[in-house]
């Protein structure tokens, strides 16, 4: 079971990191923290933010690297349960439901060596993100983080109006309110894939049948390599087919 429902590590980094840069005098974008009771998180060796979490970002935005620190303990984790959220949350993804007997994995924050970050505040970023598209495209950890965004920004506003489309390779929600569609896009490789003479074909210099899809999108997050390493059975093409 994956346990990023909890964390959507990569997607929240990136909305982060992008909108610390449009505004930089802003006290909380994104990130304002609704007072939370409860432990503030164990330090780790050296890291002068880690101790507790304030109501803003606190470091040197020129310096915070978000993708470097440690995962620290906190006992106001998790932000959101899966059986809260269960029409977005997939059965398969909950491990709670399937019979996980501890739940101490739940209750860790990512915390960066140089900066320190406020708790995720779904009510803000609606705000913010008024009116725009935001796409996921990748594989299953990408429906992870689009799964998981979307519960833990539905935590903050739970009586706003949505509305969710699942399909393939598209599934989409909406949060009606405020003009913003939030989709996943499943493609493993991102790249083309080609039926060459009955076999899946991976063409690594084209992208244009799957860019269609998020042609329009005003945020984009993607990922993949889980399953280039696949073999066998489990393996979802047969060559790679490349221009030089």
């Amino acid at each position: 079971m994956n346990v990023l429902h909890h964390i959507s590590l990569s997607a929240i980094f990136f909305l982060l990191a992008l909108l610390l840069q449009q505004e930089p005098s802003s006290s909380a974008i994104i990130l304002s923290l609704k007072k939370r009771h409860g432990s503030s998180g164990s330090s780790s060796s050296g890291n002068q933010y880690s101790s507790s979490r304030p109501s803003s970002f606190q470091g040197n935005r020129s310096t915070c690297s978000l993708f470097m620190g440690t995962w620290v303990h906190d006992d106001s984790y998790p932000l959101y349960k899966p059986a809260d959220c269960p029409a977005v949350v997939e059965s398969e993804f909950d491990c709670l439901m399937y019979g996980r007997p501890d739940s101490n994995y739940l209750k860790y924050r990512w915390q960066p060596q140089n900066c320190n970050l406020p708790t995720f505040n779904g009510a803000e970023f609606l705000l913010r993100m008024k009116g725009k598209n935001i796409m996921f495209a990748g594989d299953s950890l990408g429906k992870n983080q689009w799964e998981s965004l979307i519960c833990l920004i539905m935590s903050s506003a739970p009586s706003t109006r949505t509305q969710m489309t699942r399909g393939l390779p598209l599934s989409t929600f909406r949060f009606l309110d405020y003009g913003i569609t939030m989709s996943f896009y499943k493609a493993p490789f991102l790249v083309d894939i080609d039926a060459v003479q009955g076999k899946r074909v991976l063409k690594l210099e084209e992208i244009s049948g799957n860019a269609n899809a998020w042609h329009d999108a005003d945020l984009l997050i993607f990922n993949t390599g889980h399953w280039w390493s696949h073999t066998g059975s489990q393996q979802g093409f047969v060559y790679h087919f490349q221009l030089f």
